[in-house]
């Protein structure tokens, strides 16, 4: 026989036991729920490289938003932060349109960046309802609404007044409801204290910030020129919604005094033909403006220079040349490439960067290319040159070019790099300094090649050389005048005696 107390622990537990069992299938709901959420990756267009998924933040790139009175159950789109530095992006091709089913894989668009052409694609199934930012679109900002998506298809059709300000207008909380509801009441009630009040409630409802409207009533309202305290709202506690603005319809005013007409102005004479022309900014100019200006502005730059001779380096390449078999052909480029690699290893104090708190020091000689495209420039990586061939970093540097100049290369490919090369000898440019790529302390500038008489070995003799020169520019916070002084030195060994870089 069970005593009184432990009849009742025993109903407590059964009761307990009960709870815990009608709880299992609402945690089954809310893992369903966080489950079904998407989460998109972005790669480049085929066959360019894929990102990993966690490149494009699940948070920043879409939000679910359930079923309400205007809107059926929908995932919003949002333009993705596809590279560190992009702040905005231009919206290239959709690949889907309007109606379009949507499997895991699928490109939705491509997306240019403030680098390089990608392609959004999603992971989830579904179809496209609205496209909220058409093809060719400029300066969309990460966050932005692109496009909605629903699970079913009769949801489309729904949607097709669906705007940008409605998907803010659904983002809102619904606290931001309840918040407002609070100090209405309390309005309420301090109304009838005094009748003077009611003038200065009527002065004070003519500041919207004060008024409960809804985000898209205020905007519209804006975009009007209505002064939200003359309309009446017919939302919740008087609520005024985008209905509320569209429907409203301002008092007649009495029509001013006509004013006499003033006399004509004769227009100035246009000139017939432009005398300047105006060129949009690409997101890379952008950002090329943006970080040089900020890095001649807090980098302590300081340059040094020194003249190499060239003819080991250029004998040795017509012999490599020769012996290719078509498998290669090398440019003195690579040369300076791989000889700046191995000057980093032997000088590692310029193979570094300023942490604010302390100096970073790099372990790998990754060096970036500076690169003209038809949009910018743009600095691909070779990384780890220390530990390639000629032949290996040759393919590999033609092969960044390349697909820099067709704005195929993937964030990895020019993202880092520890070290930069400028070299517009090529172009016939004998010598110049260039601004360092942050975070970055050091870039080498590289000059022409040309013949030079320079002095023999003994006392009036006379020679002639290929010369080229090449000019550091330093971060004097982390690299020393002593320090690039050493690197150069390492560097015109390597290029005087190039057998040592195959060795």
């Amino acid at each position: 026989m069970l005593s009184s107390a432990s009849r009742l622990a025993l109903a407590t537990g059964r009761r307990t036991v009960q709870r815990a069992a009608a709880l299992v299938p609402m945690a089954r709901a809310v893992a369903s729920h966080n489950a079904a959420i998407r989460s998109f990756s972005a790669t480049s267009s085929a066959p360019r490289h894929i990102l990993a998924a966690s490149s494009v933040s699940m948070k920043t790139s879409m939000a679910r938003y359930y079923s309400s009175k205007s809107y059926p159950s929908h995932i919003t789109i949002n333009m993705p932060a596809l590279s560190p530095t992009m702040t905005m992006g231009n919206i290239g091709t959709w690949q889907k349109k309007v109606g379009d089913a949507v499997a895991p894989g699928d490109v939705l668009v491509e997306i240019e960046t403030d680098k390089a052409q990608m392609d959004f694609e999603c992971q989830e199934e579904g179809y496209i309802a609205k496209i909220l930012a058409d093809s060719g679109s400029k300066e969309v900002n990460i966050n932005q609404p692109i496009a909605i998506m629903v699970e079913n298809k009769e949801d489309i059709e729904k949607f097709a007044d669906f705007t940008v300000e409605s998907a803010g207008a659904a983002a809102a909380p619904a606290a931001a409801e309840e918040k407002a509801e609070a100090p209405k009441a309390e309005a309420a009630k301090e109304a009838p204290k005094a009748t003077s009040g009611n003038a200065n409630a009527a002065a004070s409802r003519a500041d919207a910030d004060r008024i409960f409207a809804s985000p898209i009533a205020k905007k519209i309202a804006n975009e009007k020129n209505i002064n939200l305290g003359d309309l009446s709202g017919t939302g919740p506690h008087g609520r005024i919604l985008k209905a509320d603005v569209e429907s409203y319809t301002p008092a007649p005013k009495a029509a001013p005094a006509a004013k006499a007409a003033p006399a004509p102005v004769a227009a100035a004479a246009a000139p017939s033909t432009a005398a300047y022309t105006d060129i949009p900014l690409t997101n890379m100019r952008k950002i090329i403006a943006q970080r040089l200006t900020e890095s001649k502005q807090t980098i302590p730059h300081y340059y040094v220079t020194v003249e190499l001779e060239m003819d080991k380096v250029m004998k040795l390449r017509e012999v490599l040349n020769k012996s290719s078999e078509d498998k290669y052909k090398l440019s003195v480029n690579d040369f300076i490439v791989k000889a700046s690699a191995l000057a980093l290893k032997a000088v590692p104090e310029a193979n570094s960067s300023w942490m604010n708190d302390s100096i970073r020091q790099y372990h790998t000689s990754d060096i970036c290319v500076a690169t003209s495209t038809p949009t910018g420039l743009i600095t691909p990586i070779v990384p780890n040159a220390d530990s390639k061939g000629l032949a290996t970093i040759s393919n590999q540097v033609k092969d960044l070019v390349t697909r820099a100049r067709a704005n195929k290369l993937a964030p990895n490919e020019y993202q880092g790099g520890t070290f930069t090369i400028s070299n517009m000898g090529m172009m016939g440019v004998k010598q110049f300094t260039a601004i360092i790529n942050p975070p970055q302390s050091c870039i080498m500038a590289v000059g022409a090649t040309e013949k030079r008489v320079l002095p023999g070995a003994e006392d009036g003799e006379y020679r002639t050389a290929n010369v080229m020169t090449v000019t550091l520019s330093s971060d004097h916070r982390t690299v020393d005048g002593a320090v690039a002084a050493k690197f150069l030195n390492s560097f015109k060994g390597f290029i005087e005696n190039p057998l040592k870089m195959l060795l």
